[in-house]
């Protein structure tokens, strides 16, 4: 799997946890979640409500970045849309331009020429918005919850 397939994720996401198990590396754990809806209503017109949960029986999703320039966790509450962003996908994203990615190249020494063109990843996940800058995409491995082993290239 690669970061590409997750552009085309369209369900709901929990983050699980972010750590970074030596310098400069990252990893993001994602829970895929399923919803509990209540119909009302009888006929074409009624509407529906429920609780969004992380679905314990699927595997988690973890996106390991074996090295970065920068990271941000937002609170979701307190995001915005903004029409100056270009990007692609919607709970997985891929920014061509972003307020983070200008951020970045005018605070810090990275650019375009070293360490080579950055790239914004974006999670978008309920509570948690989780913003990557790097130089390369993420490699992406499915942990089982039942024994934790990363399974590789597993399908999500």
């Amino acid at each position: 799997m690669n970061y590409s397939e997750l552009l085309q994720y369209q369900g709901y996401i929990y983050l699980n946890s972010i750590f970074e198990p030596e310098d400069n590396t990252l990893i993001i754990d994602i829970d895929r979640c399923k919803t509990n809806d209540i119909i009302v209503g009888e006929n074409d017109t009624s509407s529906s409500y429920g609780s969004i949960y992380a679905d314990e029986t699927l595997p988690i999703i973890r996106l390991k970045f074996d090295w970065y320039i920068a990271y941000s966790i937002r609170n979701e509450s307190f995001t915005t849309m903004d029409e100056y962003e270009l990007y692609e996908g919607r709970v997985f994203s891929l920014y061509s331009k972003s307020r983070y990615l200008d951020f970045i190249e005018v605070g810090t020494i990275a650019g375009e020429i070293y360490p080579g063109p950055l790239k914004h990843y974006g999670i978008n996940a309920l509570n948690h918005i989780i913003d990557v800058i790097s130089t390369e995409p993420p490699s992406i491995s499915v942990i089982q919850r039942n024994d934790q082993k990363s399974k590789g290239n597993s399908r999500f």
